[in-house]
């Protein structure tokens, strides 16, 4: 559509209009948006009626449909041939996340699949471990036997293994007792299992889980900043950097321990960003693109959602 036929016979879709300084950008409902789509009502209906301006209206044949998550507005023509009379009321509509609500399950997603990870790394550590322990024995001379052809004293040399590497590590390894690796693959076994517990809550985006990953995240800090003291590398940085995230996040946006209002006031923003009121107050004035002549209600048709 080119701009004269834009302006004419109205100067600007609706929604397109100078907005409010300050106002936020809905970055989570585009980015929803973009992956799965706009979430669009009465593109199929052969008629709009008065009441359908908040998510859909019309003018000089062509329809203009709102997206109840990000709130843009798209273009449509008009069905041919319809499939409803007319488009669903409120009530028959499934309203989208939107605003708090969608940006918590995005960021609570997130940590979940990181801690999910977690879950799959740590556990095979700990399997890992017992494994080890089970036979180290027949390991230990076969790793010695392997550092000693490494190191071509295949006939005879003396085995020696740096202060650093793998290899050290390896040796390290096999000078604990079984019972030792026991213990250790224990303890990681218990942690892999806290992950799994913490990804499934925040993924069910349980306010318990967002206590819990929390506490053991926070519980882990002293220990990650002792070993960036020692020895520094990207990888120990970057998860340090994103557990303090994770910390700062669940501490100031989900109010945890009555921070900010606590609990309570979590609830009611999020009940404000859900419902048709907060699509009403985001909906732009009826004059910025009227409804066709004529535009009559009908029989109320099924919801078909995009």
């Amino acid at each position: 559509m080119s701009e004269g036929q834009r302006s004419e016979p109205f100067p600007h879709p609706p929604g397109v209009v100078a907005g409010r300084r300050g106002r936020a950008r809905r970055s989570y409902e585009l980015l929803t948006c973009g992956w799965r789509g706009h979430a669009l009502v009465g593109t199929d209906a052969a008629e709009l009626a008065q009441e359908d301006h908040v998510y859909a209206r019309e003018s000089g044949g062509l329809r203009w449909h709102r997206c109840l998550r990000c709130d843009t507005w798209i273009p449509h023509p008009k069905p041919d041939p319809a499939t409803h009379p007319r488009a669903p009321r409120r009530e028959e509509i499934e309203l989208p996340l939107r605003g708090k609500p969608l940006r918590d399950k995005i960021v609570l997603r997130v940590i979940a699949v990181d801690r999910a990870l977690h879950f799959v790394i740590l556990g095979l550590l700990a399997i890992g471990l017992f494994l080890f322990a089970a036979h180290r024995a027949d390991l230990r001379g076969t790793f010695f036997r392997l550092v000693t052809d490494l190191q071509g004293g295949v006939g005879g040399g003396p085995i020696q293994t740096s202060e650093t590497g793998i290899v050290h590590e390896l040796d390290r390894l096999f000078t604990l007792k079984t019972a030792s690796l026991d213990r250790i693959g224990v303890v990681v076994a218990a942690y892999a299992l806290l992950e799994g517990v913490e990804a499934v809550g925040l993924w069910l985006q349980k306010r318990w889980a967002e206590y819990l990953t929390f506490i053991a995240t926070t519980a882990l800090l002293p220990l990650e900043v002792y070993e960036l003291s020692n020895r520094v590398s990207w990888f120990k940085l970057f998860a340090f950097v994103l557990n303090v995230a994770v910390v700062v996040y669940l501490i100031y946006a989900k109010r945890l321990f009555g921070v900010r209002g606590g609990a309570r006031v979590d609830e009611r923003e999020r009940e404000q960003a859900l419902g048709w009121g907060a699509i009403d107050r985001a909906t732009p004035p009826t004059g910025s693109l009227p409804l066709a002549s004529g535009a009559t209600a009908g029989p109320v048709g099924p919801h078909a959602q995009a």
